[in-house]
Order: structure tokens, then sequence, then C-alpha cells
């Protein structure tokens, strides 16, 4: 679990130009969120990485697919 959570980090450092504080909030956040998954069975590092960065870009909103265009007709 902490690989995953590493490996999230790292990446999202590399999309979004932030903080120090803000870098440590988020990984707070999805610390909290990866151990759930974890919690209810989900051992594939590379699946909860996927998700976790899933999960950050929701929460900052830069993962909005109407915001990307995609209005589903």
């Amino acid at each position: 679990m902490d690989s995953a959570i590493d490996r999230i980090m790292q990446t999202y450092d590399l999309l979004m130009n932030r903080t120090a504080d803000a870098s440590a909030e988020a990984r707070a956040k999805v610390t909290a969120y990866v151990a759930k998954l974890f919690e209810a069975g989900e051992k594939d590092t590379h699946r909860l990485t996927v998700c976790g960065l899933t999960y950050l870009r929701e929460l900052d909103g830069s993962n909005d697919p109407v915001k990307a265009g995609f209005t589903g007709l």
C-alpha cells in the first residue's frame, strides 16, 4: 500500500504544481482513500495507484468530463 501511495504522489506532483502544504494535504486524503480500498480487498498496487490518481484528480476538479467536452451525446 505504501508503494502505491508513493507512486501516486510522485505522479500527481508531476502533473500539478502545488505547495508543500497542498501536497501534504493531498497525501493525507489519498492515504485514507487507498487504505479504505486496501481494507476492502484491493491488493493490486497498479489498481490502487490508478484509483488514487483518479481520486485526487476528481478532488481538484481536473477530471471533470463536462469540462473536457464529453457531454454523453
